[in-house]
């Protein structure tokens, strides 16, 4: 891929992209892997791990191939950041190995399976500092920035396109990842999660929080996004629409309706209905004109995404 094409990687709304599905629920519900505190990223350090991520994102590509779509490869770094790191035994230079790693791999992966047709984006994967359902500490937009800067710096150095934070629980933490991201002169998305009444767990409205992170930042965010969350729990925010409704700019649901607080009581994955979870994001394919990602979140693999991309390009 010449120059002037790897500069178009970033998903701009010329070309649908798809993302991937529930990574740590695929890996711990249907590949038997263990994923303490949720982090994908162990699978690194482990040949078995590292097959079955290659094997993972090849299916979703697979999937954009067929589709004619482009894909964003999001790293497994949802959890390597330093409290994360830290807390699983991995010093600072550590984790920062970690992230280099995955993005090493994940440029291997879009050497083998990159074409004209299906560009890869490879985004560096930012988690919440806290728990993203019950976050303990709130972090001022300064706080955010700090703390996100070293694993972004890695992204940097590794060479990836941009960077995707996802399941973001409340607005100042955007704001500081955005700060961040444009200090290394990286494009960057922000994704946040709501509960069951369409806001963030911090109680924010989800057009609020866009606002405030695009005042904060001058809007320097590629595009916003929502995760871990299913339609029905926000899809009446979206029928309520807001000028917001331009800056969000992709889907990435879960496949099961329940709550945060019932998913983490739940011994077994809630899979859902993939056919089912296709339809509902047709549905929104009027609302979002600049809707540039669709993917899944918890409980979703290849049969959500697949169906997703299915039904959204059915709509015309």
């Amino acid at each position: 891929m010449d120059a002037a094409t790897a500069s178009s990687r970033i998903p701009d709304g010329s070309q649908l992209y798809l993302g991937d599905g529930g990574l740590e629920t695929t890996m711990i519900g249907e590949r038997g892997f263990e994923l303490p505190e949720f982090a994908s990223f162990v699978m690194l350090g482990d040949p078995a791990g590292r097959d079955a991520l290659r094997a993972y994102y090849r299916d979703y590509i697979g999937i954009a191939r067929e589709g004619g779509t482009g894909f964003t490869l999001d790293t497994p770094t949802w959890r390597a950041s330093p409290g994360w790191g830290e807390k699983l035994g991995y010093a600072p230079a550590a984790i920062a190995d970690v992230n280099r790693d995955a993005v090493e791999l994940a440029m291997e992966i879009r050497a083998d399976e990159e074409s004209q047709l299906t560009p890869i984006a490879v985004c560096g994967a930012i988690g919440p500092e806290g728990d993203a359902y019950q976050p303990e500490t709130v972090l001022s937009a300064a706080e955010a920035e700090a703390y996100h800067s070293d694993q972004i710096r890695a992204f940097a150095g590794a060479g990836v396109d941009m960077v995707g934070a996802l399941t973001l629980p409340y607005a100042d933490e955007g704001i500081g990842i955005v700060a961040a991201a444009v200090a290394e002169g990286l494009p960057v998305s922000i994704s946040f999660t709501l509960e069951t009444d369409g806001r963030l767990p911090s109680g924010e409205g989800l057009g609020e929080a866009i606002e405030k992170v695009d005042a904060a930042t001058s809007a320097a965010a590629a595009y916003f996004m929502v995760n871990c969350a299913h339609p029905t729990h926000f899809g009446p925010v979206l029928q309520a629409g807001g000028p917001w409704m331009e800056r969000l700019g992709g889907i990435r649901a879960n496949a099961s309706r329940r709550s945060h607080a019932e998913l983490d009581e739940m011994t077994e994955i809630d899979s859902g209905d993939p056919e089912e979870l296709g339809t509902e994001y047709r549905a929104f394919k009027e609302l979002l004109p600049n809707a540039r990602v669709l993917g899944g979140c918890c409980g979703t693999d290849a049969r959500h995404v697949a169906s997703v991309c299915r039904h959204w390009q059915a709509a015309g």
